[in-house]
């Protein structure tokens, strides 16, 4: 029996690597220094996991932006409106197709599977696949040459490497294009003596169609043959796959499954069909998503559950998927109390947790007898705490069908309440909600944590900021505003600051996209209201303008998956309490007067199982909470909420089930498939659909902003259309921001202009 990793986080204990990444672009440190401190990175992640003990040790998982792209740029995938011919893709064009240019909007990016980390979106049209660097075989040969190791080089396979993209319309005939290039790859590593290869098809956990499932049958046995020195591990994690007897009888030496997240159904695939007495079974045991600490002995009883089927021989104790959805280690966090701090387990200690079972199914329970007891006491202790028996929390949940949860009238009789309350124009404009955060912000912000500012200074200087924006909006002429967050560091963390049943970490940081890193609050309790969040900051905006101010909450779905969640209930239930605490959020800003209330959910896609047959009872919870949070105010009061990158086709029932009065959608990347999805679906409240992208340092020009607004009004009606930025302003600069919203409002008039004359 082996002990393995699926994959490390790239970020480092402190944030290096983001650190070292926009230093680099932001032209502070030159090439040669980069390339140089992210080797000196990627080597020390590989030795915490040799000092830990790690058997089966994962390369080519590091990453200088996202592995998808990685795997993208080593076939020579780059998108025409960027400067490529052929050869290996530079560094710089690399960055170029994740950022944007100020000629080329950067590529697509979307969510990996149902977690909160987006990849690049690879471009597969018009462009002929070619293998123009063997990054795996790299990366194999710097582990051992610096390190003496022999590493498990790690490669997206080519099934999901091609339903992740787009741009094509045969998925047979383009995997086709790629067997040849993934089976060099393959030789080349045999060559080098390598002995294990994971082939990362996580697709194999969503729902495949027979033809899908029989692809995966022609594309290994091609890749079985052309390299049968090396063994092939095949990953799948995330959730149970359906075609388990054809997928367990791939000519491949592994198969990696998931028993964290399969919710029983891949243990009772394996006693159903057993296991192929030829292969060897990665068991995905330590959840590799979550931050909690694993009962070692109910892990244990697993393994003991799976070797009644395979051999210990035939065995590989792993995480259920890569340590990148979690923060590197809980050794970091000084100030947490105690009785937390014990039950958590970051990347670092999930290695542990690791080798620890390894050991002690392999050598004998009684070696470990003394860490079963500990996790044991740790994970009881929390259980048994007041953070997790608020009585009046779980009272209130046992009777929710005494809560309304519908708001009072239909939208058609809420919008001209609303029209009699705002007086918009036609095609309002407004933003999502954030400004630009700059360095000085964050200093101020930082001196008050630190205690070197005063609660009066600190509010002082937010609300000259405050100030100073809604003049700038004024200016803009802007028709509704926003304060602009500038007291948030974060949508989520700050919330969870404010409610009961949330802590947070020092270092508790994990990569959402690029350099963007996120630290998600750890909902450890029951979660209630504490008192006002947000109504000091809103009002103040508006005493300073006649225009409408719009509050801005985080919705309960989005704080449920951009937190790392307790899982001694259900997430369901702890989605409704959320919602009940924004509840009485929403309800305070009605009563001061701020009718117009935006309830962000840019993750309620995210959350969507793997499996559609899974999708509705997702969905229903999901609307169910956010009309938990809504459904209270009065008729004359406006919903608002947010989205971000989704494939909206998919869930466009649930949005309008929502029945939000406005809903915006982050799309500027992909207009045109999402202006699709309304075509064939009526959608009849308020929308605004992102006019521009802010994830790229460009400003739009006005023929753009036009075209994509004119486009989006083929299909909606120009009553109901908002115009809006794709996303929040806080990561963009202030002049790019103000040139960019200038251009937006200017194509609003226009466009409103061509309007008024077809009448």
């Amino acid at each position: 029996m082996k002990s393995s990793n699926l994959g490390y986080p790239r970020i480092g204990e402190k944030r290096e690597w983001k650190k070292s990444l926009e230093q680099f672009w932001a032209g502070k440190i030159e090439k040669e220094q980069f390339l140089s401190q992210m080797e000196e990175f990627r080597l020390q992640h590989l030795q915490k996991q040799i000092d830990n003990g790690i058997d089966l040790i994962p390369v080519g998982d590091f990453s200088f932006y996202d592995h998808v792209l990685d795997t993208a740029v080593m076939f020579g995938i780059v998108p025409k409106r960027f400067d490529y011919n052929s050869g290996k893709v530079s560094l710089e064009t690399y960055f170029e197709i994740a950022r944007g240019t100020k000629d080329a909007v950067a590529a697509e990016m979307t969510k990996w599977f149902n977690t909160n980390y987006h990849y690049i979106v690879p471009e597969l049209k018009e462009v002929v696949p070619t293998l123009v660097e063997n990054r795996p075989l790299q990366f194999f040969k710097e582990a051992k040459q610096k390190l003496g190791i022999e590493g498990k080089p790690v490669i997206l396979g080519p099934i999901t490497f091609v339903k992740l993209s787009k741009g094509y319309s045969s998925l047979k005939e383009v995997v086709q294009q790629f067997i040849p290039l993934y089976a060099e790859i393959l030789m080349e590593l045999q060559a080098e003596g390598v002995e294990w290869v994971q082939i990362d098809e996580p697709i194999l956990a969503t729902s495949l169609s027979e033809e899908e499932v029989n692809l995966f049958a022609d594309v290994y046995q091609i890749l079985h043959k052309a390299a049968p020195n090396v063994k092939l591990l095949l990953q799948t994690y995330f959730d149970s796959i359906n075609h388990y007897e054809e997928i367990i009888s791939l000519p491949v030496q592994g198969i990696g499954l998931d028993f964290v997240h399969d919710r029983g159904e891949n243990l009772a695939s394996l006693k159903k069909f057993g296991f192929p007495k030829d292969k060897v079974l990665a068991a995905g045991v330590i959840d590799g998503r979550n931050i909690w600490r694993t009962n070692l002995e109910e892990r244990l009883w697993l393994l003991n559950e799976i070797t009644e089927l395979v051999s210990k021989d035939r065995m590989i104790v792993q995480p259920s998927s890569s340590l990148l959805h979690v923060p590197v280690t809980v050794k970091s966090e000084e100030t947490l109390e105690e009785v937390l701090k014990d039950a958590l387990s970051f990347a670092d200690e999930k290695l542990s947790e690791v080798v620890i079972l390894t050991k002690g199914f392999r050598d004998g329970k009684e070696l470990i007898d003394e860490e079963i007891a500990a996790s044991t006491k740790a994970i009881q202790a929390l259980n048994e705490s007041t953070f997790r028996n608020n009585q009046q929390v779980q009272n209130t949940i046992q009777n929710l069908a005494s809560v309304r949860a519908e708001r009072e009238a239909a939208f058609y009789f809420r919008q001209r309440a609303q029209e009699e309350r705002f007086h918009l124009p036609l095609l309002p404009t407004t933003t999502i909600g954030s400004f630009p955060q700059t360095q000085e912000v964050r200093k101020q912000r930082l001196l008050w944590r630190k205690g070197e500012l005063t609660d009066a200074e600190y509010e002082e200087y937010i609300n000259l900021e405050i100030k100073k924006w809604i003049e700038i909006q004024e200016k803009l002429n802007l028709d509704v505003l926003v304060h602009g967050e500038f007291e948030r560091t974060d949508m989520v963390e700050y919330f969870g600051e404010k409610l009961a049943g949330f802590q947070f970490t020092k270092f508790g940081w994990v990569q959402s996209y690029g350099s963007r890193c996120v630290k998600p609050p750890l909902i450890y309790g029951d979660v209630s209201f504490q008192g006002p969040m947000t109504v000091k900051e809103t009002l103040y905006a508006q005493s300073l303008t006649l225009k409408p101010v719009k509050g801005m909450l985080t919705g309960p779905i989005t704080i449920l998956n951009w937190s790392f969640v307790r899982d001694d209930i259900s997430r369901y239930e702890v989605a409704n309490q959320i919602a009940l605490a924004l509840r009485k959020e929403v309800e305070l800003l009605e009563e001061n007067g701020i009718h117009m209330i935006q309830v962000d959910e840019p993750a309620l896609r995210e959350g969507l199982p793997l499996k559609r047959e899974n999708w509705e009872s997702y969905l229903n919870a999901a609307v169910y909470a956010f009309k938990l949070a809504t459904a209270s105010v009065q008729n004359k009061t406006q919903i608002h909420t947010h989205m971000c990158y989704a494939n909206f086709e998919d869930i466009i029932e649930a949005i309008n089930a929502l029945d939000a009065d406005v809903i915006s959608i982050e799309t500027s990347r992909s207009h045109g498939e999402l202006l699709y999805a309304f075509e064939k679906n009526t959608y009849d409240k308020g929308i605004g659909l992102g006019v521009y992208d802010i994830h790229s340092p460009r400003v739009p020009n006005l023929e753009e902003l036009t075209r994509n607004i004119e486009r989006a009004l083929q299909v909606l009606d120009p009553k109901l259309f908002w115009i809006n930025p794709d996303c929040g302003l806080k990561t963009r600069g202030l002049e790019e921001t103000v040139a960019a919203l200038e251009v937006m409002v200017e194509a609003a008039e226009l466009v409103r202009e061509k309007l008024v004359v077809k009448k």
